[in-house]
Parts: structure tokens; sequence; C-alpha cells
């Protein structure tokens, strides 16, 4: 018998299968507002994370957008429950009718009963703020103002927790808890004359330091430079916006001239008496560190001559100011400085790190014999020391290993066995900093490579993961709606037959038949990578935006650069400029024999040193390059610090090809092509005098450019909807140009 329904049946399903399917969504365009002023691509992390003492908690700042409060969380660890609410803008109040104070930074005393506050920043330079201080007790509730007569600098905690100290006015102070007395314990302190426990500019940006002093371990001590600014030389910059534009002058020693003279003091709490540490009679050297030792008496004092090519470290007695030498360390090229020195609790060795081999590797010395272990080998780079577990003879550090664009994370023990055994913890290759507790049996590791957002996670010390603590979900669900294409990594030789690392993004629609126009962004400076496995944030989003309207976006980090030993970084020595222009021009060229790019239009741009590149580029690389854009140059050598340009350069005196022959100045005569200068006309860093100087080797070539200057912003040009324009104005450039 037939069914009744089945030819019904066949013609239903084929009505279906015909039916038009349901139109896929389309994919976004990315907007400059979307990245510069809606934060639509905004990477979220875990912020303010502190350890408790105990290693099974930590604190994190909270920010509550609805009421606009800030709060310290503690969580429990494993769990990640919370634990209770410690510190809330709210409760910080002084007065009922007062609006919630705003957390900016905290860090606990000793036994974690009271925190110090910091709030109402303001920004100096760099790495330096004045805040307003406030000492929170979270048995009492009591809140006690720690700087009563102004705002103050680099406030901490001393060991103990019983006092805090912290600078004004170019003065160091000590503040006793208990009978909330105030105690100053330097003199001479003067705005542009003498400077004791911050830095100088020169120190604070080239060193990477601003704190300029140390309690000693047992609480009894303050180790504290002093710097005698009053031999080096004002610069001057114009403050715009009132009817008659200000003026600020600060202390800049520019390559050649004189620096400050530094001196190191320890000051005794229970005495009251300060006393001078011997750092020999050369005063035309540096100090880049200071540190105490596991010995409460003994300070190590890092000396190094002003041509940074020889490194001594110092024990100095506190109780006699007398100091020996116990470690050296020269070479004919430079000597960087870093934080990996780290003295030990047996008090006869210290851990640290040198590329004396030709790449930076881990060392133990033994101060007492003289004598060194070397604990790692091979063509790769420490990165830096993210712990020293002594209990259990086991080093923590990042490095290269796997290649140098990756950041991975390594355990290292260091004398058992006689053979050390090394461990790669994080699995997956990209970029990872880490956070490890007191005890170093847990770590929050920051993970992130070219194309992923960072994810935050707790994991055990051997990388076991406990728990997520930010994925970035949201950021990876809008990333979905819009049309991205992956950063893909190459390398090639360049005319030298040195290989290099680059990468490139190409269009979502590429085809490989159509010519395409390519923009390649250049850092090049010495110690520095722009080729790295590691999420770039908001840039990386611009990035795509200008995929999205065709272009190839490329970048190389030619030699000079990170990662790759000491030949290959200190290759450019004493000669900035000759080899990472011939390396930029390389890798255009190298593009340009890809059959989908259009060798006429090939552009560069850069930030900083970057800016200096691209206007060799754009000048001594006419030929290649088509178009260049240079944010805050450098256009001479001669304009820029001393401690910089010197461990490059050497002195101006001793070397002045080495600061003309590859200056933008000495080559604006042979700008071809399109041309745009930024600037911000307060840049304490790469001041605003490079682009002025640049402007007027330009006029009397005649020679034609774009230029725009950012009033009263400094090297980072941000601030008051300066960003926004900015990319308006270098997306506007590209289009109109490239």
């Amino acid at each position: 018998m037939k069914n009744p329904h089945k030819k019904p049946f066949i013609l239903l399903l084929f009505y279906f299968c015909y039916l038009p399917l349901p139109a896929q969504p389309l994919k976004k365009s990315i907007t400059l507002e979307d990245i510069w002023q809606k934060s639509t691509f905004a990477t979220k992390s875990v912020y303010g994370i502190d350890w408790m003492k105990n290693g099974m908690f930590y604190t994190s700042q909270v920010h509550n957008d609805s009421l606009d409060v800030d709060f310290v969380i503690r969580y429990e660890i494993l769990s990640g429950k919370i634990k209770d609410t410690l510190l809330s803008g709210l409760l910080l109040k002084q007065n009922p009718g007062d609006k919630p104070v705003s957390i900016e930074s905290y860090q606990w005393n000793e036994d974690e009963t009271k925190a110090l506050i910091s709030t109402e920043g303001e920004q100096i330079y760099r790495r330096s703020y004045k805040y307003q201080y406030y000492i929170y007790d979270l048995i009492t509730k009591k809140i006690t103002n720690l700087s009563k007569n102004g705002k103050a600098l680099y406030a901490t905690f001393s060991p103990n927790g019983k006092k805090a100290a912290y600078v004004r006015d170019n003065n160091l102070f000590v503040f006793d808890l208990d009978g909330e007395t105030e105690t100053q314990i330097s003199s001479g302190g003067e705005f542009n004359k003498i400077i004791n426990g911050a830095c100088d500019w020169v120190y604070e940006e080239e060193f990477e330091f601003a704190q300029a002093y140390q309690w000693s371990p047992t609480n009894e001590r303050i180790a504290f430079y002093q710097f005698d600014e009053r031999q080096v030389k004002e610069f001057s910059m114009d403050i715009w916006g009132d009817l008659y534009p200000g003026q600020y002058r600060f202390k800049y020693p520019k390559a050649g001239e004189k620096n400050s003279i530094v001196t190191i003091f320890v000051y005794d709490i229970q005495k009251g008496t300060t006393l001078r540490m011997e750092t020999g009679d050369e005063t035309d050297q540096y100090i880049p560190r200071i540190k105490w030792t596991k010995n409460p008496t003994i300070l190590s004092i890092l000396r190094m001559n002003r041509l940074q090519n020889k490194l001594e470290i110092l024990l100095a007695d506190a109780v006699t100011g007398k100091t020996n030498v116990v470690y050296s360390e020269s070479t004919n090229t430079y000597i960087e400085i870093n934080d990996n020195l780290t003295f030990l609790d047996d008090r006869k060795s210290f851990l640290y790190s040198s590329d004396k081999d030709g790449y930076r590797h881990l060392y133990l010395y033994d101060m007492e014999k003289k004598t060194e272990l070397k604990l790692t080998s091979g063509n790769w780079e420490i990165d830096e020391i993210s712990g020293i577990d002594e209990k259990n003879q086991k080093v923590y550090f990042i490095s290269t290993e796997s290649s140098p664009v990756n950041r991975d994370f390594y355990s290292l023990n260091f004398t058992k066995p006689k053979k050390p055994i090394k461990t790669k913890l994080n699995a997956t290759n990209g970029t990872v900093t880490v956070s490890m507790n007191p005890d170093f049996s847990f770590y929050i590791e920051n993970f992130s490579n070219a194309n992923s957002p960072t994810v935050i996670t707790l994991r055990t010390q051997d990388g076991n993961k406990v728990r997520a603590l930010e994925e970035n979900a949201t950021l990876n669900k809008t990333m979905t709606h819009y049309s991205l294409s992956k950063k893909e990594f190459f390398t090639f030789r360049n005319q030298s037959g040195v290989e290099l690392n680059g990468w490139m993004i190409k269009p979502v629609d590429f085809n490989p038949e159509k010519k395409y126009p390519v923009l390649m962004n250049v850092y090049g400076g010495p110690g520095k990578q722009t080729v790295l496995n590691e999420w770039e944030g908001k840039n990386y989003f611009w990035e795509q935006l200008l995929a999205q309207k065709g272009y190839v976006l490329v970048s190389v980090d030619n030699r000079g650069t990170k990662g790759r030993g000491a030949e290959f970084l200190k290759s450019t020595y004493k000669q900035l400029g000759k080899l990472e222009l011939e390396d930029q021009k390389d890798a255009a060229k190298y593009l340009a024999g890809h059959s989908y790019i259009d060798k006429d239009r090939i552009g560069i741009w850069g930030w900083s040193y970057g800016g200096y590149m691209s206007s060799l580029c754009i000048t001594l690389g006419s030929d290649v390059f088509k178009m260049a854009i240079a944010v805050a140059p450098v256009t001479s050598w001669r304009f820029y610090d001393t401690i910089y340009s010197e461990r490059f350069l050497q002195l101006p005196k001793d070397n002045p090809s080495g600061y003309d022959d590859y200056s933008p100045l000495t080559h604006a005569d042979k700008l071809n092509g399109k041309f745009l200068l930024i600037h911000g006309t307060s840049d304490d860093n790469v001041h605003f005098q490079n682009s002025m100087e640049f402007q007027t080797a330009l006029i009397k070539a005649g020679k034609h450019i774009k230029s725009f200057f950012y009033p009263n912003k400094n090297h980072g040009i941000y601030g008051g909807n300066t960003r926004l324009h900015l990319y308006v104005l270098l997306t506007e450039f590209i289009e109109g140009n490239l």
C-alpha cells in the first residue's frame, strides 16, 4: 500500500532545502573612536595585586563604577572567594561630606594591620609622582595624614612597619607612627640645586628608578642618594594657556655636559647621625644602584664610569663608611644596568646576570672566595629574575630560550644536583610575566600572544593551573564581531646575511593577485623590540583598522635591538643609525620583492627612537621609502641626555662623527617624499628643540613638509582628547599619502 503522505513530505523537504539561508551578520569595521574614545577594545586586568604574608591570600584593587569607589579586597587563593574588604574609598573620608578617597596605590605594613595609601597623584616625569599619603589603621579605623606639610613622593613603610619615610621639597623625612612625629633626616634640599632621597631627571629616565633611598633590613638605617645639580645646565619649556606663557626650567644634562655629583649617605635612626659612604675620588661617574645586603650593616653600591663600560660592586660598611670592591666587570662597548642582582641569606653570595659571555645569563658569585658559578648557558638571554626560593634552592626567571620574540617562564635548581635542572613552566609560547607569593608555592601569570589578549591565571609553583583570574572574555567576544587579520611572524636575511625578525598583518580580504601599499612601524633603538609575541593592546586595533583599509602592516627588529645576544645588540655601538637604517631599507626591499606589494608605496612611521629612524628613512632612505611619519623624534644625539647618548656613542668630543653622520639634521637636503613631523611642546624627554631644529634645516634646504605640534604635551602625547586627535591625524596622512 502506498504511503499517502510520502510525496508531500518530499516536496516539503525540497522546499526547505532551497529556502535562502539566513543572512550572516556582517562583520563590523573598526573606527578610531572605538579604539581611542569608547574603549570598545579595552583589555581588562587585575589591578593592585599584593600577596599577603602567609601566602594563602592576596589583595586586589577593584573599582566599582556605579558607586565610583575604590575597594581593596582580600581573596582566598585556592577558592577565589572574597574573604573580606580591607579598604574602601568610602571609609577613608576624613569628613562626612567629602567625596570617597581615590585609592591610587597601597602597601601594607609588616603585620598587615595598617595600609599606606596614595591618592591625588600629580605626575612630574616618567616615574615620579607627588601624592597625598594616608595611613589607615584596620583595627582602630583611624586615618593619619602622613605628610601634613604638603604632598610627598615615594612613601614606604620601614621593614617592621613602625615608621614610614618619604621625600618632600627635595628632602627626606621619617614619620614615627606611634608618636605621629615627623623628623627631617636630610638638609639642603632645593629645586634645581640639591635633591635628597629622589633621583634627578637623567637617573630617573635612564637608570629607570625614581625613589633614591632604601631602608636597612633591620629598620636601623636609611641609605639615600644626594644629587648636587648646581653645575648642571637648565633646560626650559614654554607653558601655554595664559596671556603671557610661563616657563618650566629643570636640570637636564645633554651629551658631553656636566652631570649631577652623586653622594651616598646612611642615616642612623637611633643616633640621628648621617655618614657619607666612600665612593672614590672621581665624581664624574655614576651610581646606578644601591642595595642593602642581608648583613644589616653592609650596603652594596654599584659604581660605573662615565663611559659605562666598567661596573664595580662596592660593599660599604654603614658604621664606618669604608668600602671595598667585591666584583668588577669591563667591556669594550657598554654594560647595561638591570635589577637582577640579589644578595642571598648566607651573607656570602649573590645572584646576578651578565652578557659577558655573549648572552645574558645567570651567575652565582661567592664574595669571600671571589669565584662564580655560571648557572645558565646557550644562545638565548635571561630577561629578568622573577623570584629566588633559597629554601629549595630554586631561581625563577623569564627568558628568550624558545625564541627572541617570546618571553617564557622557567625554574632552575641552582645548587642541587650539581648540574642545574631547568624547567619551562608555561606550555604555550607567547609573553609571560609573573608575580610569586612569599613562599613561592603559587604565582599569578599574565600571558598573551600577538593575536590574543592577556589571560591572568593563578598557578602552582610547577605551572599547574589553579584558576583563571581574568580571561578577557568580553574583549574576545567583541573581537568576533570585527574583521581581523592574524599577525604573522617571518624572518629574512639582510644584505650582510644577518637574519632579522618581523611581523606582518595583511588585509582581511587579502588577494595575492593584487598590489598593496605597506606601512612599516619602527622603534629600532638599543635594547628594545617591536617584534614580540605579545598583545599590543589598542595599537593592535589601529593596525587592524589600517589593514581593513587595504594596507599591509609590517614591523622589523633591526640590529641593535634586544633578545639576540651582545653581538647583535651592541653592533650599533659608536654609530647609531647606520646599521639600523640599512636593515630597515633591506626589510623594505625584501617586502618589495613580493608580488602582492606595491614597491612604490612603502611608508614607515615611528615614535621617539622610531621617529629618529623614520626621519632617516625619508632622507637617507628616500630611494626606498615614499612616506614617513616621525613622532617626537631625536634629530641630533647632541640634544639628548648624557647617560643614554654617551652609553652608545661615547662623548661628543671623542666621537663627533658618531653624533653627526647619521643625524637627520645633516641630511635634511635629501628628504624626498611625504613627511609628517609631530611633537609635544612640553616633552621633557626628547625636547621640542629636536623638531624645531629639523624644521630649520628643512627650510634651509627648501623642503616642504607637514607638521603638527601638541601644546603642553609631554613625550607620551595624551590627555584631553589628544590620543584620538593624534590617530585621526596619522590615519588621514597615511590615507592621503600612501
